[in-house]
């Protein structure tokens, strides 16, 4: 009886949401995601200008990259997944758009730490909005043996998003050597680096504008014997089944933390090797947005393809073979004897972050009730970007100051991967199991 009405609740949504509107939608999702990188970025890649301008030291500095994004962008993102569980997810983005878009424009005007610190704050809240909303309406737009793709288009959004900031920023940086300013009507004559804050935020507000025009698909129906959908029955229901997805969740915390370890790429290639930040930003951002995106659409065509051929767990045992390879290249890259060689092992551990990144919420939605689908996703964000934004930038920052020193940065990078992903690679079996198990009993509730 359970699968005629899931059946029957699929065939209705099919009926009513064509694949073409779902794809047109994961376009507008996948562009907002886009939107989204460029503003959290970029503060990374004008640094220096900002310090000299405002005054401010490198601790000032680590906050606001770290701490003043991760405290609500990580959290609200609880909130904002019951909302979404219960609302129109495709408002609730549009309203986190323009948020995050004034926010990263009022950066440009910031005279202060203070300042700074509450724009970043309001660019986390605003981006909390998004994936949560995202990855329910993708879920609910294709059935599960097509979801594949279209996550993996919407995760194209990540590297080319960091790719676009870095070549922005080493334009900007090599601007600024220029020392000209900019006059905007009614702001006056502004630095390039207020400039360039002010440029990446407003066009956010056009796009916001769109999606409150856009129609959201009709929800799964769960017949799941949970009945509620608040917050703390999304986490009895987790707390419940810990070693599922603790196991699950330690795997991409892991990827993410050595995606914000590379914050320190930039001094890495400088104190090792004398190149410019400009250049070093130019060449990455070519890097990530060559190499990122054909990884996460490879790793989507083929979990397509390998579950339309019964491997219920594809979408993880591909994002573990990600994990590999962030761990070797990781260890590798920093310890190359030459730049060129370097980055070209960092690009390959670039395709291993996009292959992982890729396939998490999509071996995720797959363990998760529909009714608390938006919640957990929101959870996974929070324990992820806690781990990514708290370990990375600072592991590599304890180990330079307390053991290696500032000049053998390089092997504070190596050390990172191997520390935190070893552990990883070693408990595949058991987290993989775990999967399975879930999987099995989330078959039992549909």
């Amino acid at each position: 009886m359970r699968r005629a009405i899931n059946e029957a609740s699929r065939m209705t949504t099919s009926r009513s949401f064509s694949a073409t509107s779902g794809w047109i939608t994961v376009a507008f999702l996948t562009i907002a995601y886009l939107f989204s990188f460029i503003d959290r970025w970029i503060l990374g890649l004008l640094i220096e200008p900002i310090k000299a301008d405002l005054g401010l030291t490198d601790t000032q500095i680590g906050l606001l990259l770290g701490p003043a994004f991760a405290i609500f962008y990580a959290t609200m993102g609880l909130p904002l997944g019951w909302l979404a569980d219960r609302r129109n997810r495709v408002r609730i983005v549009a309203v986190g758009i323009g948020l995050w878009s004034l926010a990263t424009a009022a950066s440009g005007l910031a005279k202060s730490f203070i300042h700074l610190f509450i724009a970043r704050m309001s660019i986390g809240i605003g981006e909390a909005t998004l994936s949560p909303c995202a990855m329910s309406i993708i879920s609910d737009s294709f059935p599960r043996e097509k979801r594949s793709r279209p996550i993996a288009v919407y995760t194209t959004a990540l590297s080319l998003g960091a790719g676009l900031a870095s070549l922005l920023g080493a334009a900007v940086l090599t601007w600024a050597k220029t020392g000209g300013d900019i006059t905007f009507p009614l702001l006056g004559a502004l630095a390039p680096w207020q400039a360039t804050f002010i440029v990446v935020g407003l066009p956010g507000l056009l796009l916001a504008l769109v999606f409150m025009f856009l129609r959201e698909p009709p929800r799964a129906q769960s017949t799941s014997v949970l009945t509620e959908n608040n917050i703390w029955d999304m986490i009895r229901y987790v707390a419940a089944r810990w070693r599922l997805y603790g196991s699950f969740v330690s795997a991409f915390s892991f990827m993410v933390l050595v995606a914000y370890s590379h914050g320190w790429c930039a001094v890495l290639f400088s104190r090792t090797w004398g190149w410019d930040p400009a250049y070093y930003a130019t060449i990455n951002g070519f890097i990530m947005i060559l190499f990122g995106p054909a990884a996460v659409l490879s790793a989507g065509w083929i979990s397509d393809r390998w579950l339309a051929a019964g491997k219920g767990d594809a979408p993880l045992r591909i994002a573990l073979m990600g994990v590999l390879t962030i761990v070797v290249t990781g260890v590798l890259a920093p310890l190359m004897p030459n730049p060129y060689v370097s980055i070209g092992v960092f690009a390959l551990n670039t395709m291993g972050i996009g292959v992982t990144s890729a396939m998490g919420v999509n071996a995720l939605l797959s363990i998760s009730p529909g009714h608390i689908r938006a919640q957990i996703v929101a959870f996974y964000y929070m324990c992820i970007s806690l781990a990514g934004l708290l370990l990375g930038p600072t592991s590599v920052a304890f180990f330079t100051d307390n053991i290696f020193g500032e000049e053998n940065i390089r092997y504070s990078l190596a050390l990172v991967p191997l520390i935190y992903g070893l552990p990883i690679l070693l408990a595949s079996r058991a987290i993989l199991r775990n999967y399975s198990l879930g999987m099995e009993e989330h078959r039992e509730l549909v």
